[in-house]
């Protein structure tokens, strides 16, 4: 199944880390976000993508234009043409990636219509963000999809709260205390989607400026054409300075709960 990436807006600059970077692009560890999003797409056996670019597209496209040069061992005869070879391999052999141009200023809705080309008309696709990381069941995700035989199924998540939570009593005695805690009144729209072909007919095609999660949605749900899946286990955006951090020393400390390979 094609996974479509949202790789092309300007996003959430994180000061002094993506200064000159699209998002997709900030490293967590060595390799950027957007990797990971396509390892943890790959491992549960879905290898064809297709990224809606934009901003600094250039930067995306390089990267995975010089990526077996960039991570393998190689070797070179100084003055002789076409004499490098790479010496050692790597498991990402069988991706195949569309670097879709979607205009530098089109917003999400108008940046997945634009892709449109790219599916067949009997395809289901995936779709996320190229800023976000889980451990959804993708299995799980398809299977709930192909149950309910509407056009989207978005997942719907559990975020961790910004601040620590206290459960004090009349008195004022602390009883309990949880440092960020995942929210439990209510889910948002974690990404994650599975949609059919007939999500394009919700798309105007002759605007760049609409929005997915807006206008597009909100005609799904006139429609009745939209479920959602319930996630409720690891799903973490990086917006800011904070969660690039804390996805790096998960990372690092091989507690990430998206390495799964």
């Amino acid at each position: 199944m094609k996974v479509v990436i949202l790789c092309g807006g300007y996003g959430t600059r994180i000061r002094g880390v993506a200064d000159n970077l699209p998002k997709p692009m900030v490293p967590i560890g060595n390799f950027p976000i957007v990797w990971h999003i396509m390892k943890y797409y790959s491992t549960m056996g879905h290898n064809e993508f297709i990224l809606c670019l934009g901003y600094k597209s250039k930067v995306i496209k390089d990267y995975f234009l010089n990526y077996e040069t960039g991570i393998s061992d190689l070797s070179i005869i100084l003055g002789k043409k076409n004499s490098m070879k790479i010496l050692n391999t790597h498991n990402e052999l069988d991706w195949k990636i569309t670097f879709a141009e979607t205009g530098l200023d089109s917003m999400t809705g108008a940046r997945i219509k634009k892709i449109q080309k790219y599916i067949k008309p009997s395809e289901t696709f995936m779709l996320t963000y190229g800023d976000g990381l889980s451990d959804v069941d993708l299995n799980a995700l398809i299977s709930f999809h192909k149950s309910h035989n509407k056009t989207l199924t978005l997942t719907g998540v559990c975020p961790a709260a910004r601040f620590g939570e206290i459960k004090a009593d009349s008195n004022g005695k602390i009883t309990e205390f949880t440092e960020k805690p995942a929210k439990t009144k209510g889910k948002i729209n974690g990404g994650f989607f599975i949609a059919n072909y007939s999500l394009f007919n919700h798309i105007d095609n002759k605007r760049d400026d609409i929005i997915f999660e807006r206008e597009t949605m909100s005609n799904l749900v006139n429609a009745e054409q939209i479920m959602q899946y319930d996630h409720n286990g690891f799903w973490q955006p990086m917006d800011t300075m904070r969660e690039w951090q804390m996805l790096n020393t998960m990372y690092s400390d091989k507690k990430a709960p998206w390495k799964i390979w």
